[in-house]
């Protein structure tokens, strides 16, 4: 009995999308789903020949009788560049058989903990990444190319069209590589350090359709700037803000510490689950907003907010989850280490008027042992009034840590809502939560990176003497 079934439309056979030239992840381009604000390279995957693909979605009930979804010729639409590129592990592999085989895995790690009710699947699995990124190299012939490097390697594999990536933002690459030779900016090569152009960052928000393109530079002056980016919006009017990044080191980091708005205001914004969010070249965003929405709506279901409880949102990054709950929450609190990611924050609570949030720079495991009711006073000390409620953790691959989870034990919440990328290491974690008083009651998977091994879970645990 299959946990998978076609969301909300009746069973169609699938049919061919032809390919389409118009209109999203530490490493995100391979899943991971915690972007660090200097980030990784990451790998550019597949062209944009596409078949819709039968999706999924979660059946909690158990008895539901799921009909059984068509399976699709494993090869049928499977991209030329998949070889070389190695970023999408299931490439050629039926999206139901996808599914099937994440969810197989989660039940198998997380499966003694609790019941995993299904996985929810997406629509049209297809060019679902947000924020696309682009190496730039030229070849012996002297041919300009941008695309992915090729794995284990720093060999840049051309890639004209990803399966995965907003088709708007591969467009843009492209047209950038176009324009290279007739304002004479030579591309940069990692071995000489000769050469300007690195890689080009475009993050494109599916729900204002506002677009950032990010030229990465490996000094900060570009040759005819203004022209540039006037030749460049004239292709791609709908293009927002223009940035430079310097990256003059010799790394493998993509962005650099030094950036400049040529064009725009620099940033864009976009909106998720009713809320407004601020982003800017290395703020942390979803790359799937599409399935960020459903799994942060379920997250947010499973809390059981009434309105009356105060919870704490750890790695809070920019803030989204806490915004989000925000709404139903008496009040909420998010401690994250990260400066930049905690400046961003708050501005998008101001910019969504969100008044019963605060946000704080801090090891979110030393702040709960600080202010175990999960405020202070402005004169630092711990204010005593109230309890920590519920606790959202959202935690990097690793998992969380042993110091981290004592904290939460100490502060005893309720709940704990754990959303996780890496099932391997919550099932470590919710293994330390057992032996520690906590239950864990359900979990659910969520396909957030198709094409490729990568699958997130959200669970609940509760504390064992509270009635869940």
């Amino acid at each position: 009995m299959s946990d998978i079934k076609k969301s909300g439309k009746k069973e169609q056979d699938r049919s061919k999308v032809k390919n389409n030239r118009s209109p999203q992840p530490d490493i995100n381009r391979k899943g991971i789903k915690r972007e660090n604000y200097n980030e990784h390279n990451q790998k550019r995957k597949l062209n944009n020949q596409s078949d819709k693909a039968n999706s999924g979605k979660v059946s909690r009930d158990k008895k539901t009788v799921m009909k059984k979804q068509q399976v699709d010729k494993s090869n049928e639409n499977k991209c030329i560049y998949a070889k070389k590129c190695g970023g999408c592990t299931y490439q050629g592999t039926p999206y139901s058989q996808q599914l099937e085989k994440k969810l197989t895995e989660v039940r198998r790690l997380i499966g003694r903990y609790c019941e995993v009710t299904g996985i929810v699947g997406m629509d049209n699995p297809y060019n679902y990444r947000n924020k696309v990124h682009a190496a730039f190299d030229m070849t012996r012939r002297g041919e300009i190319i941008s695309g992915v490097y090729q794995e284990g390697t720093h060999e840049v594999v051309p890639v004209e069209y990803c399966q995965i990536e907003d088709a708007k933002s591969d467009e843009i690459i492209n047209d950038i590589r176009g324009m290279l030779r007739s304002f004479k900016i030579k591309t940069y090569d990692e071995d000489t350090g000769y050469g300007l152009l690195r890689h080009v960052l475009v993050r494109r928000g599916f729900k204002t359709n506002e677009i950032m393109v990010v030229l990465i530079l490996g000094s900060p002056i570009l040759p005819s700037k203004n022209n540039f980016v006037k030749a460049l919006r004239q292709k791609h009017p709908e293009i927002s803000t223009v940035i430079i990044n310097v990256n003059d080191k010799k790394t493998s980091m993509v962005l650099g510490g030094k950036e400049s708005v040529i064009y725009g205001k620099g940033f864009i914004n976009d909106i998720l689950c009713g809320c407004t969010f601020k982003i800017s070249p290395k703020s942390f965003y979803q790359v799937n907003p599409v399935q960020t929405e459903k799994l942060y709506g379920r997250a947010i279901e499973l809390a059981g907010l009434t309105g009356k409880e105060r919870v704490l949102d750890a790695y809070c990054g920019i803030g989204t989850i806490g915004i989000i709950a925000s709404k139903k929450a008496a009040d909420v609190i998010g401690v994250e280490l990260n400066r930049a990611a905690v400046k961003d924050a708050i501005v998008n609570a101001k910019i969504n008027d969100i008044k019963n949030v605060r946000f704080y720079c801090e090891d979110a495991g030393e702040y709960m042992e600080k202010y175990p009711t999960g405020l202070m006073h402005a004169d630092g000390q711990n204010n005593a009034n109230g309890h920590i409620d519920v606790v959202f953790m959202d935690p990097p691959r690793a998992g969380s840590d042993e110091k981290f989870m004592s904290s939460v034990v100490k502060l005893s919440p309720k709940k704990v809502v754990y959303i996780s990328c890496n099932p391997e290491t919550l099932a470590r974690d919710l293994r330390y939560f057992k032996k520690h008083g906590y239950k864990a009651e359900v979990g659910e998977a969520y396909d957030m990176f198709p094409f490729t091994n990568h699958v997130e879970t959200v669970c609940l645990l509760s504390r064992q003497d509270v009635d869940s």
